[in-house]
């Protein structure tokens, strides 16, 4: 009976992990586990409207960005040229967290959705960053064509207090 039911679970293996599937990114919760299988819908997928991780060898400006306790991003709002690879190189001014999510507002309010159910997760994907109070980052973007890209602090309450920005790539 031990054998049968030994073979039974080692058969079971390769459609266990087959299921569990694949996330090249995620979020890690507050004790330090992965979430897997999470999907972050149209994040995830290459959407060049928003643009997509750039080249750091091929980074044409930095624009510094102030993120603070009054729930702002300093500029809130700027300028990008389509096919432009910028570095945005972010501050925390502020007592708290803040971060960056970089996305379309649909996919930054389904997203800030998910935060308010589970606060306490860590990003990690390539369109976010989280700065910690006193504590300064960077992000690369390349941005391949025109149109309004979006970006907001998805800490729960961040963005609902009004810390978004608008980028026009035109």
């Amino acid at each position: 009976m031990k054998k049968t039911l030994s073979i039974l679970l080692l058969s079971t293996l390769p459609v266990l992990a087959l299921a569990a599937g694949s996330h090249g990114a995620g979020h890690e919760m507050k004790d330090g586990t992965m979430m897997q299988g999470h999907d972050m819908s149209s994040m995830n997928k290459a959407d060049l409207s928003m643009g997509q991780p750039g080249d750091a060898a091929k980074v044409t400006r930095t624009i510094e960005l102030v993120m603070d306790d009054t729930m702002r991003f300093t500029p809130g709002e700027f300028n990008v040229k389509p096919g432009e690879t910028v570095r945005f190189f972010m501050k925390n001014n502020g007592k708290i967290p803040h971060e960056m999510v970089i996305g379309s507002v649909a996919e930054l309010k389904e997203h800030a959705a998910m935060m308010q159910k589970m606060p306490g997760i860590k990003h990690a994907e390539p369109n976010m960053i989280t700065i910690n109070p006193g504590q300064k980052g960077g992000l690369v973007w390349q941005f391949p064509q025109a149109g309004t890209v979006d970006f907001a602090c998805l800490i729960p309450g961040h963005m609902e207090a009004g810390m978004v920005g608008k980028i026009k790539v035109g």
